[in-house]
């Protein structure tokens, strides 16, 4: 990797972190490490009539996605309940597996998310090694942090359950059909000995966890065995969990004595695990998650667009659980606006039992927690000497094109109305992703050079 130089960023007005009121013209300094060195305030005058303009802030973390490029109404998977949604993804025509990682990778960068939770869905269930090869490729040319979460899905690909009563009502021929694709799927001692083949593929940007899709896709010795590995190991597990009412259903079917206590006895609760969705958790699961450090990621367009219902962000909050937010590869517009995803979570937290979360929960679940969850414990998601310089910038005069503002009035207006085109920046451990609202762009004089592929669809393909 080619030597970098030092950084300077200078904005109108910063936002240090979730904990800080947002502050005056900065100067930021960043070491060719790509760590902060310095934050110093400054007297306007040194500012040009484009950096008066900024605000910066710690970058955006997704931290549940499925980075799949094409959107799913694209290709006919319209917007329904999950159960019948499921099957629409078969749809999708074969895809370059890169391609379709840059273009959703450089997507996200657009909207200031510099790390991303990733939970990959195979195209075929053979080529799972080299996709995540292609996926490790796309992470290190646009130059955001990615958590692959490599899937374990070994159970109950068509139902939650027995597929004889769904037998009732299909022939001879198409039964016989799923019950081979059923006896096709990976088992555990296959994916993880194909898991640690693809350790070969980390780097900087790119890492592996533990992804059991949901409890009722994965056999019950595939969940235990993965707690097991991930406590030898110590690295993270991601899973979808209660997105819906039929999940809710089966769950409280197999597990009487509830789904969340059999996790903890089998030593699968911990700081290091994480949950998306979490639509259907009642009080005492998120006071048990909350007492065991799991972290739950809210996807609220997802669960709108999935008719899933809402998930207890004011419960959760009450409770003590750690939050975080994800765009689920299925923002409200299908845009990849991050920005807007939180505006959407912030005021349905209101709606929900419980306490409405503040400007400060949510900032606080986009920068850190969210953060978190994807690289571990790293000292990112703040503006502050020693931290890894992943920062955001955003035309904050777009935003108060009509307001008399002081820095009061900051947080209401960037949660208010910030939208994925008002990101001017983005930088990741040191390195321009975003500059000037495109990305690849040239830095500044001074700054590392450095370009990603320009995202664009396979041939044929409608942008």
């Amino acid at each position: 990797m080619p030597e970098r130089d030092a950084v300077t960023l200078r904005a109108g007005r910063v936002i240090r972190s979730a904990d800080h009121a947002p502050e005056g013209p900065h100067e930021i300094t960043i070491t060719a490490d790509g760590r902060i060195h310095e934050v110093r305030a400054i007297p306007p005058d040194r500012l040009t009539p484009d950096k008066s303009r900024l605000l910066l802030m710690p970058a955006l973390a997704n931290a549940h996605d499925h980075g799949r490029g094409l959107g799913t109404l694209a290709f006919g998977a319209t917007d329904q309940p999950l159960e019948t949604w499921l099957p629409d993804l078969a749809r999708q025509p074969p895809l370059d597996v890169h391609q379709c990682a840059v273009i959703a990778f450089s997507r996200m960068a657009l909207s200031g998310i510099g790390a991303i939770n990733h939970c990959h869905n195979t195209q075929s269930s053979q080529t799972l090694l080299a996709e995540a090869e292609a996926v490790s490729r796309a992470a290190r040319e646009v130059g955001v942090r990615v958590a692959f979460c490599w899937p374990f899905f070994d159970a109950n690909p068509f139902v939650y359950g027995d597929l004889e009563p769904l037998a009732a009502h299909m022939d001879a021929h198409e039964i016989a059909h799923l019950r081979a694709r059923e006896a096709g799927m990976r088992d555990c001692a296959t994916n993880l000995a194909l898991m640690e083949q693809a350790r070969a593929f980390e780097h900087a940007l790119f890492t592996l966890q533990y992804h059991p899709v949901g409890p009722q896709w994965v056999q019950p010795a595939t969940l235990a065995a993965i707690a097991r590995a991930a406590r030898d190991d110590g690295r993270r597990v991601h899973m979808h969990l209660l997105e819906t009412r039929y999940q809710r259903t089966w769950a409280d079917r197999r597990h009487p004595d509830g789904i969340i206590r059999h996790f903890d006895a089998i030593g699968l609760l911990s700081p290091n695990l994480t949950v998306a969705h979490g639509v259907w958790l009642r009080p005492d699961e998120c006071a048990l998650l909350a007492d065991r450090g799991v972290t739950v990621v809210v996807n609220a367009s997802s669960n709108l667009r999935l008719r899933s219902g809402l998930p207890p962000m004011g419960l959760l909050k009450q409770a003590g659980t750690p939050l975080a937010f994800g765009l689920d590869g299925m923002a409200l517009d299908d845009d990849e606006d991050m920005l807007r995803e939180l505006r959407l979570a912030y005021h349905l937290s209101g709606a929900t039992s419980g306490d409405a979360l503040a400007p400060a929960d949510v900032l606080r679940g986009a920068w850190v927690t969210g953060r978190r969850t994807i690289v571990g414990e790293d000292g990112g998601g703040l503006i502050e000497p020693g931290a890894p310089a992943d920062i955001m910038g955003v035309d904050f005069a777009a935003l108060s094109h009509d307001a008399v503002t002081s820095r009061a009035d900051t947080l209401p207006l960037l949660l208010g109305r910030a939208q994925k085109r008002h990101v001017q920046l983005l930088l990741v451990n040191g390195r321009f992703v975003v500059q000037g609202g495109n990305h690849g762009c040239r830095p500044p004089p001074g700054a590392h050079r450095w370009s990603a592929p320009t995202p664009r669809f396979p041939p044929s393909r409608k942008t």
